[in-house]
């Protein structure tokens, strides 16, 4: 489907035409280590990627203004407005550049809102990554990143989408090449259930569990955890059903819960024990939202 067809309008610039996709982040691990002053969390955190995501296509306007349109199975839930971060984003880089000329951007919104997956982090990514391009900007990945995380704590490890240890709020980022895990399948699984991050965070009983190993696979898999489980649980006791089905399937290396719920995640040896994962939980629990993909390689 073309971009007039998709209602971009009559006049559009084919050679300033681009796309970005809003990949799934996944946090192998989440330790929250501290409460700071700020408000803000200490973490420490491993973020993957998935291969899919939400989809956000744009190009140049010449009047200046920035438009979103929003399209897809979780369109109906999400403003396209001000408050939008694919908004935000976009707003902050035209200030930032003094960039006179605006874009049209449609976003196909195919992942849960207010799910643990980084939905709206990484499709703010996306529009900072789309708009550089589009408007062939010239500026320094250091500043892009601090554009980022005034966004939001996890958008600047979305920018790269590759895998990446995480900590403090999100601005320490350090690249983290964890064998054996690029292009592992993954499965995700979301009961229908939309988490606030702030009330999950609330919950965390405030003890310190121990810092992160994420330079293993095994490691990863027997000594890490995601320490807002329990409380992402007090508000969603669907999240345990979830980890109670992922658990029972052949193949399985390791399933837990990303960020602050309510998607979960599972990782397995091959695609095919993946999708008979995939088709026995389609059938028994029909009203989940169930996405198969892979790791991402970057």
């Amino acid at each position: 489907m073309s971009l007039h067809e998709q209602g971009f309008g009559q006049s559009v610039n084919i050679a300033a035409q681009d796309s970005e996709i809003a990949y799934a982040k996944i946090n192998l691990a989440l330790h929250v280590r501290a409460r700071r002053d700020d408000g803000y969390h200490d973490l420490e955190s491993l973020f993957a990627f998935a291969e899919d995501g939400d989809r956000l296509d744009g190009h140049v306007t010449d009047d200046g203004r920035i438009t979103l349109q929003v399209s897809g199975p979780f369109a109906a839930s999400l403003d396209p407005g001000e408050g939008n971060l694919v908004m935000k984003a976009a707003k902050a880089l035209q200030a930032r550049l003094g960039e006179s000329r605006g874009a049209a951007l449609h976003l196909a919104k195919k992942l849960p809102l207010a799910s643990g997956i980084g939905g709206g982090s990484a499709d703010a990514a996306a529009a900072l990554r789309l708009l550089v391009r589009l408007w062939d900007a010239k500026v320094a990945p250091s500043a892009l990143e601090d554009m980022a995380l005034a966004i939001g704590s996890d958008v600047p490890a979305c920018l790269d989408s590759r895998t990446r240890l995480v900590r403090g709020r999100g601005e320490k980022l350090e690249d983290r090449e964890v064998p054996g895990l690029a292009g592992l399948p993954l499965l995700l699984v979301n009961p229908g259930v939309a988490l606030s991050t702030g009330r999950v965070f609330a919950g965390w009983d405030g003890v310190d569990r121990g810092p992160l190993g994420a330079d293993d696979l095994a490691r990863l898999c027997e000594e890490g955890r995601n320490d807002l489980e329990a409380a992402a649980m007090a508000v969603a006791p669907a999240i345990c059903d979830v980890l109670d089905a992922l658990s029972r399937w052949d193949g399985r290396r390791l399933s837990r819960m990303s960020g602050s719920g309510a998607t979960c995640f599972a990782l397995f040896d091959t695609g095919e024990q993946r999708q008979a994962a995939a088709s026995g939980l389609r059938i028994d629990h029909p009203g989940w939202w169930i996405m198969e993909t892979r790791i991402r390689t970057a």
